[in-house]
């Protein structure tokens, strides 16, 4: 995961189990205060990437 979504992948429905996975083990277990340290770019907390989950679905990507 890094801001502003969960990364790359090449097919449609990759995306769409890697976003699934990201909500139900992450977002749906921490609280908003969590830090994520991602492979690179800056650091992000839950609480700040959660309102967009709708969007990075609707956007696939």
């Amino acid at each position: 995961m890094f801001p502003g979504g969960v990364g790359k992948t090449w097919q449609p429905a990759d995306f769409t189990q890697l976003l699934d996975d990201v909500t139900t083990r992450v977002f749906d277990v921490y609280a908003d205060s969590t830090v994520i340290y991602p492979g690179h770019g800056d650091d992000t907390e839950l609480g700040a990437e959660r309102p967009s989950l709708s969007e990075w679905r609707a956007r696939g990507w």
